[in-house]
């Protein structure tokens, strides 16, 4: 088996790849750059730009089945961004999968396309979540549009589903932990409204092991349940997102987060934010968007029996381990960091 994982390198990317490798599969990275974790479980690593259609189609050739989950995620950016990266990036690997007969596609999608704002989502599955009729940041827009675009590809010839991981944390992540640890040390961090809202979220095992239970299915059994359909993946353990992050912040030995910022204050600090940095040259992104105070005042909860019916995932860490081994794996980084 010869498996392509776009993004590779990143935090869902990498454990895809070492759960592919385990595997036995010859496994290939597509992206941007060269990764060192990759190095030592002997992925193949294929620097180019998602939105670079020769380059994707030239890697794509020989290959058994592609994960896609290479996208320009975050609340911020404009509009050119997000298009080439998730909607120019998804048609060029659509494009690329039926010119080299790629049998499958995996592809990374988010809940984000569901999110209506502040309406409360408690438990709804992928028929009654309705998804969003406007959107507030082009992240969730962009997906929105890649995600039909590769259920609509699915055929005899290519067989597709897109997953909607909710929130994908543990041991491993160098983007999203890193960044609540240091703002937490620095202080600025506050829960939006009372922090009660439940979320529910992912923890990383559970999360590749969603992708690959998908592509069993997919991929050994011609007109699988789940074929052109798309699922919501979680824990299934909906928690108050302020024991969410506080839970991380322990594991991680970060200052824990007492402060509440009212929901009416946070959105009008995010709206003056976004449109600061739409007018001036300003380096980074605002530390408020209302895409993100929505999204963290706001009750976001999914079904998920869908995806244990059709493809059998079951989520095998507990919050409560994935915690415990989140706590062991950082201690260890700051040893070898101090």
């Amino acid at each position: 088996m010869r498996v392509l994982v776009t993004g590779g390198g990143g935090f869902l990317g990498s454990a895809l790849c070492m759960r592919l490798r385990q595997r036995g599969y010859e496994v290939l990275s597509y992206a941007r750059h060269e990764y060192d974790r990759l190095k030592p479980i002997k992925v193949q690593q294929i620097r180019g730009d998602i939105s670079n259609f020769e380059a994707v189609t030239a890697a794509f050739a020989d290959v058994d089945a592609v994960f896609h989950v290479a996208a320009k995620a975050g609340a911020w950016g404009s509009f050119q961004e997000y298009f080439d990266a998730n909607v120019r990036g998804t048609w060029n690997v659509i494009a690329a999968c039926r010119m080299n007969r790629v049998r499958t596609l995996v592809y990374t999608s988010t809940p984000s396309v569901a999110h209506r704002g502040t309406r409360p989502v408690a438990g709804l599955n992928e028929q009654d979540a309705l998804l969003a009729d406007r959107y507030k940041s082009w992240y969730p827009a962009s997906k929105r549009v890649a995600e039909e675009h590769v259920l609509a590809a699915n055929g005899n010839a290519l067989a597709t589903v897109a997953l909607r991981p909710r929130l994908i944390w543990g041991a491993g992540d160098n983007h999203l932990l890193p960044r609540l640890v240091d703002r937490a040390r620095e202080g600025k961090l506050r829960f939006i409204g009372d922090g009660m809202n439940l979320v529910d979220t992912t923890y990383i095992d559970n999360a590749a092991q969603a992708h690959l239970d998908a592509f069993d299915a997919l991929h050994e059994k011609p007109g699988a349940a789940c074929a052109g359909k798309a699922y919501f993946i979680s824990n299934g353990e909906p928690k108050p997102i302020a024991d969410i992050i506080n839970s991380l912040l322990r594991a991680t030995g970060a200052p824990t987060v007492t402060q509440l910022l009212p929901y009416r204050v946070a959105y009008a600090l995010a709206t003056s934010m976004e449109l600061t940095y739409g007018l001036l040259p300003l380096k980074g992104e605002p530390l408020l968007t209302r895409f993100l105070v929505e999204q963290l005042s706001t009750t976001h909860y999914y079904d998920i029996s869908a995806a244990k019916r059709d493809f059998g995932y079951q989520p095998k860490i507990s919050i409560l381990e994935g915690l415990r081994q989140l706590g062991i794996h950082w201690r260890e980084r700051s040893k070898d960091h101090g």
